[in-house]
Parts: C-alpha cells; sequence; structure tokens
C-alpha cells in the first residue's frame, strides 16, 4: 500500500475546499491545519482533513462565544 494514495496537497486541498493555495499553506503555516505535515517546502495532509471553520464566519463566531461561555 502506498501511503501517497491517502494524502493530498496543497493544490489538491484548495480545489476540494473552494479556496486557494495561498490560503491553505498559511493555515498549515498557523497550525489550524493539525493533520498537515511539511516535507521539505511542501504541505501534505490527509485526504479526509475537513476544511477548517473560517473564522470571520458567524458560525465559527458563534463557536467560538460558546467555548468562552463552557
Amino acid at each position: 500500500m502506498d501511503i501517497t494514495q491517502d494524502l493530498m496537497t496543497v493544490k489538491e486541498a484548495s480545489e476540494k475546499w473552494g479556496i486557494s493555495t495561498r490560503r491553505v499553506q498559511a493555515l498549515c503555516d498557523r497550525g489550524q491545519i493539525p493533520t498537515a505535515v511539511k516535507f521539505g517546502l511542501m504541505w501534505v495532509m490527509p485526504k479526509s482533513t475537513p476544511k477548517p471553520l473560517d473564522g470571520r464566519t458567524k458560525e465559527a463566531k458563534e463557536i467560538k462565544q460558546n467555548h468562552k461561555l463552557s
């Protein structure tokens, strides 16, 4: 079994999630995609990795507020 079959690149993630490759790279750099691993200059992550929540959305703000109240 080839482990690379279960991984996606930044380009593949950007196409899957509908965001730019630069945005995916920035999310990886900031640690917002915890499953991402850097090999040399290239980030990869499992194909099953969900798109991180955009902190600017109403949904993300509600989740953040609920965590503060807990």
